[in-house]
């Protein structure tokens, strides 16, 4: 999720909101390239509009949340679950609501301006302590059940987890690998504790830190589309609610 739409899409409105001014107030041209870039402005801003501050559409490019989203998953994150931002500069101007444990967010980490998608499991002030790939938050056992559902890899496991009280689904290596074997930190306040649900096969918190919370890009909501192919046709079997 490398890409910075956000960045680029502003740029661009505000150039051609600068023809769209200097067409109506200076040169005043009928028709004509100033003109006609001085058109898109109101295009492109209702765009900028809508994906900084309601719904962004996310394509995934990695393995880091299998089995719930799947590399070639098309999802919707909402922009402003956990607050209005400004686009680009991502300062809060209307408070709305925190990130819960279980949900799915989109972010950008703590050591780089790239955009990630993982889960919450630590809030501001929780202990986490993960032993030989189970998570334990507060001292207290998140459960995993092994349910029948062929993983992605022929030595790893699908496993339904509790976050306390939120159910999802997870992998995981059945021999852990270093960072589930015995993995201890405390979530700082105003950040967030993130992990893949590929547990095995995830950059997240466990090697990057906890989050910010001006770091949040927003909360994932919905899978619309599966295409993971150029020459194949994108299908809408995997559509519905992220959990």
């Amino acid at each position: 999720m490398d890409f910075n739409f956000e960045l680029i899409l502003t740029v661009i409105f505000l150039a051609t909101g600068a023809f769209w001014l200097l067409n109506r107030f200076i040169v005043k041209q009928s028709e004509g390239l100033l003109e006609f870039f001085g058109s898109l402005a109101p295009v492109l801003g209702l765009v900028l509009v809508l994906r900084s501050f309601i719904i962004e559409p996310f394509q995934i490019p990695s393995l880091s949340m299998v089995p719930t989203l799947k590399v070639g998953d098309f999802i919707l994150v909402s922009k402003w679950t956990y607050g209005i931002r400004l686009p680009v500069l991502r300062t809060k101007i209307i408070e709305i609501d925190s990130p819960e444990r279980g949900d799915v967010m989109v972010f950008f980490p703590p050591h780089e301006d790239r955009y990630f998608i993982k889960r919450v499991v630590g809030l501001p002030g929780d202990k986490i302590h993960i032993l030989n790939g189970i998570v334990f938050i507060n001292g207290e056992k998140m459960v995993q059940t092994s349910i029948d559902q062929e993983p992605n890899s022929p030595r790893s496991v699908v496993m339904s987890e509790n976050l306390g009280g939120f159910n999802h689904l997870m992998q995981k290596r059945i021999s852990p690998t270093r960072l589930s074997q015995n993995y201890s930190a405390i979530v700082p306040e105003g950040h967030y504790f993130m992990m893949g649900d590929n547990r095995d096969n995830s950059s997240d918190s466990r090697t990057w830190g906890p989050v910010p919370e001006d770091r949040i890009v927003g909360k994932a909501f919905a899978r619309w589309m599966f295409w993971d192919k150029f020459f194949s046709l994108p299908t809408f079997d995997r559509a519905g609610k992220i959990k």
